[in-house]
């Protein structure tokens, strides 16, 4: 016998947008129900350095667009969430870092004069003394200085799981080999033995939106694919999540520090090292982060280090290969397609959806369909990469 389950929204993806997303509709009152082919987060959103970026970028090249300043709005908005007081709960997420920093390596007076200028960046961007320095740069080597940036740095894996937790049974594992989508009003998801009934689709599978509008017959918005080769290395390493400053408004090295499944110190290193890697042969990438860091921190031995890349495809909106400036959130004939380009902006896509579902006159209410929910297979919680130790191997 085939169940009907009636849905305001069929989210498909299960990346911290997709969940967010989730978490918000049903606090709200919303039948919504988020559909993931894989592993929860196992897209884009596993890969991610887990920064709540703050509009560093916007400051450094001087444009302080209405995207600038909501992307400055972001930490404050996390921050709330991370004590309980936020539009979530994510008091469970794990803290890596409540800032991350900036350094820099050569005289750059100018440049960071038009820092401290800039509106953005005011009270967002802390010069720090020696003594506050972290530990890396107390050498007496150093020659720079150490900015304090108002971005804090999570767990991804936790994240997830403090955004999955509350909505489990609204998340639904399906077979990727029989992609269960058909069009229609209402849109039609066929699962064995349910079939669901939604008013409005959102697709935020990352680079899986471009099969989930083929499979719909549409061929727009279309979405563009930026490769980066990201390098990650474990041995003997202090803690640090910083941006190094470099000739660019991009940052010349992004370091974070994550944990391996033993519990070891891992650097996951991206900026401007990732994007001009994508070119090159792992072990060509890893030879160049090795002199990277040898570079940077002449004071610290690397030498016993293990090294891995970790290339990522990010999907974006097409914007002509460049980064987009702000999140892609657009709704076309009852399907709403997202790309939120940073993790950063997960809230502020969830609440542009919100005002699309308003527009289009799909209020929250309804009984929701909980116990034929309970019975479907759930997705699991994807592993970050650099805990799977074959890769190491």
């Amino acid at each position: 016998m085939n169940t009907s389950l009636h849905l305001d929204v069929a989210i498909f993806g299960g990346g911290i947008a997709g969940l967010w997303l989730l978490n918000r509709l049903r606090q709200r009152g919303y039948r919504a129900a988020l559909f993931e082919s894989d592993r929860l987060g196992a897209g884009q959103t596993r890969y991610s350095q887990g920064i709540i970026h703050g509009g560093t970028k916007y400051a450094l090249t001087g444009k302080v667009s209405d995207a600038a300043k909501m992307v400055a709005a972001m930490p404050a908005r996390w921050r709330a969430c991370l004590a309980g007081e936020g539009e979530l709960d994510l008091r469970a997420a794990r803290l890596l870092s409540d800032h991350q920093y900036l350094w820099s390596t050569r005289d750059i007076a100018s440049r960071l004069a038009g820092f401290f200028a800039s509106r953005l960046m005011r009270s967002r961007m802390t010069p720090l003394q020696a003594a506050d320095y972290p530990a890396l740069f107390r050498d007496t080597a150093f020659r720079g200085q150490v900015y304090r940036l108002d971005e804090p740095v999570l767990d991804v894996a936790s994240l997830l799981a403090a955004l999955a937790e509350p909505v489990r049974e609204a998340t639904v594992a399906f077979d990727p080999e029989a992609l269960p989508l058909e069009a229609g009003e209402p849109w039609l998801i066929r699962l064995p033995k349910v079939t669901f009934a939604a008013r409005r689709l959102v697709l935020a599978a990352g680079g899986g939106n471009r099969g989930l509008l083929a499979k719909l017959g549409r061929e727009r918005p279309a979405m563009q694919l930026r490769p980066l080769q990201m390098v990650a290395l474990r041995g003997d390493l202090p803690d640090l999540w910083a941006h190094c400053l470099g000739a660019s408004s991009k940052p010349r090295l992004t370091i974070t520090t994550h944990r391996d499944a033993a519990g070891r110190p891992v650097w996951y290193l991206g900026g401007q090292l990732a994007e001009e890697g994508v070119g090159r042969s792992a072990a060509e990438q890893i030879a160049a982060a090795q002199a990277e860091l040898a570079a940077l921190f002449p004071w610290h031995d690397f030498g016993a280090c293990e090294w891995i890349t970790l290339p990522v495809d990010r999907a974006e909106v097409q914007a002509g290969g460049a980064l987009p400036d702000d999140a892609f959130v657009e709704e076309d004939a009852g399907v709403i397609t997202v790309w939120p380009t940073k993790l950063a902006l997960a809230p502020e896509v969830a609440g542009r959806i919100e005002i699309l579902l308003e527009a289009g006159g799909i209020a929250p209410g309804g009984e929701q369909p909980a116990d034929a929910l309970r019975r479907l297979p759930r997705p699991e919680i994807a592993p970050l990469p650099w805990q799977e130790e074959e890769r190491w191997n």
